[in-house]
């Protein structure tokens, strides 16, 4: 089981679901795949990254499965505090495997429902409370 983290451009939301992802298995970030293998009809969507078991982040310029330090300047897996400054740091690579624990996606073509019917009323893995009550 892997998390997805479902991203809408248009909305400016995020949704959270957990679904089996071994149909993803072999994938790398900026792959696009049929919103109805995860249950949402109708939607396309495209991989932009994730993070293994143990937290580390995929970096979509690390090609294959494996783990790696690698000097980072900055992008996915490190944040430069001073201009210059370069760390080396653990990164998974780009490829989807059994290990990866969370998958986030964002949408690029959309269905007929919209995603908060989908998907139900939670939003960033909390349940959205209704203001009409």
């Amino acid at each position: 089981m892997a998390k997805f983290v479902i991203s809408d451009p248009r909305a400016r939301k995020a949704w959270q679901i957990e679904k089996d992802a071994s149909f993803l298995y072999g994938k790398k970030i900026g792959d696009k795949f049929e919103g109805s293998l995860i249950g949402l009809a109708g939607y396309v969507l495209e991989i932009t990254g994730g993070t293994d078991k143990d937290g580390f982040p995929m970096r979509a310029d690390l090609e294959g499965t494996i783990r790696k330090k690698l000097l980072l300047s900055g992008g996915p897996g490190y944040r430069q505090r001073r201009k210059g400054v370069r760390r080396r740091k653990m990164v998974r690579g780009n490829t989807i495997a059994e290990d990866i624990a969370q998958i986030n996606c964002k949408v690029i073509a959309y269905g007929d429902k919209p995603l908060e019917e989908l998907l139900g009323k939670k939003e960033n893995g909390k349940e959205k409370k209704d203001s009409a009550q």
